[in-house]
């Protein structure tokens, strides 16, 4: 059965607390799905842990992301190569809450080309983590929220749901860090596209320590944070810009012949 939503995890080093992210995962979606688990390098510890999972079921497969190094990179090569209409992007750290995937994919089933989940709407919660990254995490959701109208209140959280075809069409230029859910969120809003939010409560990672560093990606986050205020733009006019990255489609997976779909 071709997958309804394709999620994307990208991971490094993980090892075997990936075992309990994809369990969780994999116990709560219930719309059809494939799970990507997207890896730099095959030495990755990761890899032995998902191809445990992908032995017994056929959702799960570990990708390795031929982009170049880095979230932003694997991220891009997880959306190429996903097989399903709609993909939501996820953390490995067990932070984001598995149940709610379901929900952002039909979300944009029902027409929006972004859905966030919100730490910071009414219903919404953030526990935990770095002091100074909430407060700024926070204050650049309202404000998006408030004066470039992005249509949710945490444009900064990785974990959103996309509209596949959206994606492939607007490009994503980042090659950085996390800062792909603003850059995308910025465009969807640039160009007029409806986004959607729900609530979510976010818990700091349980195992393990955090690859963000805020000082290398901040940079990132403020290229888009001011690209989200600018006037309307045309598809014409952001054709043009993903021109300019020279991005190359990822090879389709071998269980899957067919092109990629169009279905903006």
């Amino acid at each position: 059965m071709k997958p309804r939503v394709s999620v994307i995890v990208p991971v490094y080093n993980e090892g075997e607390a990936i075992l309990r992210c994809l369990e969780r995962m994999l116990r709560e979606m219930l719309l059809p799905a494939e799970v990507l688990v997207v890896h730099d390098m095959p030495e990755d510890s990761t890899v032995p842990y998902v191809e445990e999972v992908a032995r017994t079921d056929p959702r799960v497969r570990a990708v390795l992301n031929t982009y170049g190094r880095g979230p932003a990179n694997a991220i891009r090569y997880g959306i190429d190569a996903a097989r399903a209409p709609v993909v939501v992007v996820t953390m490995a750290d067990g932070c984001d809450d598995p149940r709610q995937i379901d929900e952002l994919a039909r979300l944009v089933d029902r027409g929006v080309v972004v859905a966030a989940a919100s730490r910071y709407m009414p219903g919404g919660q953030q526990v935990g983590g770095p002091r100074l990254k909430r407060m700024m995490s926070r204050w650049a959701g309202r404000s998006l929220y408030t004066f470039a109208r992005v249509g949710t209140r945490d444009a900064t959280n990785s974990f959103k749901a996309y509209d596949t075809a959206f994606v492939r069409e607007v490009g994503i230029e980042s090659r950085t860090g996390f800062e792909i859910g603003l850059e995308l969120t910025a465009k969807a809003t640039r160009l007029r596209l409806p986004v959607a939010e729900i609530p979510t409560i976010w818990l700091d990672r349980p195992l393990g320590e955090s690859h963000f560093d805020l000082g290398r990606f901040l940079p990132g986050y403020l290229r888009w944070y001011f690209f989200a205020y600018g006037r309307r733009l045309t598809r014409e006019k952001l054709a043009g810009r993903v021109a300019r990255t020279g991005v190359v489609p990822a090879p389709r997976d071998p269980r899957d012949s067919t092109e990629f779909e169009k279905t903006a």
